[in-house]
């Protein structure tokens, strides 16, 4: 079974280069990401209303990666819970490999909707050196309750 599942994976990968549609790892456009987002019904706010990355106050999606963008798409649809960014690739995030800047990670706002979900899905795996209680998909990525919004990490491109 595991040597079938590889063999689809090559099979899938190989038809999505064919037909020109971006691998997980591909940076994407902040014109890209904000489509598909927009097509997935995801919203987006920025405290600055702008979406230059090298701002603080704007919400960017430039460089972000596909698999963080299927993973946002991938949460709204398995929870049902309406969401909107807070927080894309802009500066002024923590630094490091799975970061803000790198394509890694999202910022969602907080609801009772997402806030239950997360507890009622994903595993609690302690809490980060800042304190934030951390939750963990089955797919390995990681929900940290910063208090007035989500701060996720997509390692995956399931939620």
């Amino acid at each position: 079974m595991k040597k079938l599942s590889g063999i689809l994976f090559i099979v899938l990968t190989t038809l999505g280069l064919t037909l020109g549609l971006p691998s997980t790892a591909t940076a994407v456009s902040q014109s890209s990401a904000a489509a598909q987002f927009s097509s997935a019904g995801i919203g987006w706010t920025s405290s600055g209303g702008c979406t230059d990355r090298n701002n603080a106050t704007c919400t960017s999606f430039e460089g972000i990666r596909q698999a963080t963008i299927d993973g946002a798409i991938t949460l709204k649809r398995a929870s049902g819970c309406g969401l909107t960014i807070t927080g894309g690739t802009e500066t002024g995030h923590a630094s490091g490999t799975y970061s803000h800047w790198n394509g890694y990670k999202l910022d969602f706002a907080r609801t009772t909707c997402l806030t239950n979900w997360v507890h009622g899905t994903y595993t609690y795996i302690g809490q980060r050196s800042d304190g934030a209680a951390q939750y963990q998909a089955a797919s390995g990525n990681v929900y940290a309750d910063e208090g007035n919004h989500w701060d996720v990490t997509y390692y995956t491109c399931g939620c």
